[in-house]
């Protein structure tokens, strides 16, 4: 190529660059500038993260508001009773029954088979049943018929039954003749046996030093005083 053409197209070439803009100094600068805002920003969002966590955490700790606590529970204008009022007593030394506006006689365990005491549960009810002597506590192996029996447990387990006296019609009121079990004239056991269900409370005392209530009868007639006799009775 001849120096004339080299020489014109180098002019043409340097008149068609651009000077740049900015020195390259200039341009590290502002490099390092956006650098810099870069990290400011994320520092300042982590920053605002742990502070929305802290207020959350400082929150739950302390708890609901004033609003936003449940109302306290009303107060009771009451106590509720622990215990359902009995629906039959039984005194055991005064001999007698008491259950509404009647004392009925009664006859229960002899020595060394006591009658249970204490709160009871009318557990089952039975119009007649059929006992072997020895559960009665009498001698033999003969069977008796026991009417208008109601079943009664206590809290502990132990069971006894309320029943009709059919083999010794002098004994309740006058003397104990039964090996635990409560007996009484069979017409006062029908009426006992009418008026008591299952669930109801029989409540069994040793009665000493309980005034004993003038007694009164079912079948109308007069029962003697409790110390009218001092027999055991085995029933035979």
């Amino acid at each position: 190529m001849s120096d004339d053409l080299t020489t014109g197209l180098r002019e043409l070439a340097e008149s068609g660059q651009m000077p740049p803009r900015v020195s390259g100094t200039e341009v590290r600068r502002r490099a390092g500038v956006r650098r810099r805002r870069r990290r400011t920003a994320v520092a300042a969002a982590g920053v605002s993260a742990v502070t929305v966590l802290g207020v959350a955490l400082l929150l739950n700790l302390a708890g609901p508001g004033p609003h936003d606590r449940p109302s306290p529970a009303s107060t009771p204008t009451s106590t509720p009773s622990t215990h359902a009022a009995p629906s039959a007593t039984v005194y055991l030394v005064g001999r007698v029954l008491v259950i509404g506006d009647r004392a009925l006689p009664v006859s229960s365990g002899k020595f060394g088979t006591r009658t249970p005491t204490g709160r009871m549960t009318v557990t089952a009810r039975r119009d007649i049943t059929t006992q072997h002597g020895k559960a009665l506590g009498l001698a033999g192996g003969y069977g008796f018929k026991v009417p208008w029996v109601v079943e009664l447990r206590s809290a502990d387990g132990t069971s006894t039954f309320l029943g009709g006296l059919t083999y010794d019609s002098k004994a309740p009121g006058n003397y104990d003749s039964t090996n635990g079990w409560i007996g009484l004239g069979v017409d006062d056991a029908k009426w006992v046996y009418e008026r008591l269900s299952a669930g109801d409370v029989v409540v069994v005392e040793d009665g000493r030093g309980t005034p004993v209530p003038e007694r009164t009868s079912t079948a109308g007639r007069t029962p003697p005083p409790a110390d009218g006799g001092s027999g055991s009775g085995d029933g035979g």
